[in-house]
């Protein structure tokens, strides 16, 4: 019979992957939700006529262009809301035995947390500098808010990553 202890640590990995997925789903659609449609400060090509790579032109103060930004943010929600149905799956495949225990445990809300934040660097990066196909706001305060939004990422991986090892340290409980 295992102990507390090896069946935390075995819950620690069970949720590793299903816990990063979810968080990448997680917090593209709290991106895509809150930022593209909610306060509409951005939409995924809405810098496109400044952007360093050829997307053409799809302003969103335009029939077409917001038709094309449309079509992008659901193309964006379509992979988010996929990746939360694969962390779904995956997760309830892992854990049939203990489904209770792994919604509270620390290890998966830390993993989520990753996953979050990874998806906040990824993005941010790729799209907010390398492309430059979209960014958090236009305007007087788009690199700072670019920057913020990067800074954000990098606390979501740092705070999940302490709160996954918590969860497979003996000082931080069962997982």
């Amino acid at each position: 019979m295992p102990t507390t202890r090896e069946r935390s640590r075995r819950t620690h990995a069970d949720v590793r992957l299903p816990g990063i997925l979810l968080g990448v789903g997680l917090g593209g659609f709290v991106d895509g939700i809150l930022l593209h449609q909610v306060l509409q400060w951005h939409h995924m090509l809405s810098s496109s006529a400044t952007a360093r790579i050829d997307v053409g032109t799809h302003p969103v103060d335009t029939v077409h262009g917001l038709e094309m930004n449309t079509l992008w943010d659901g193309l964006f929600h379509t992979v988010t809301w996929l990746a939360v149905l694969a962390g779904l799956g995956v997760l309830s495949a892992r854990v049939a035995h203990a489904r209770g225990r792994v919604w509270r445990s620390r290890a998966l809300w830390g993993w989520m947390l990753v996953g979050w934040g990874t998806f906040n660097l990824v993005e941010g990066l790729v799209d907010h500098h390398l492309l430059g196909i979209h960014h958090v706001v236009s305007g007087r305060h788009q690199t700072l808010a670019d920057l913020l939004f990067l800074a954000l990422g990098a606390a979501l991986v740092a705070g999940g990553w302490f709160l996954q090892r918590r969860a497979a340290t003996p000082a931080g409980g069962p997982a």
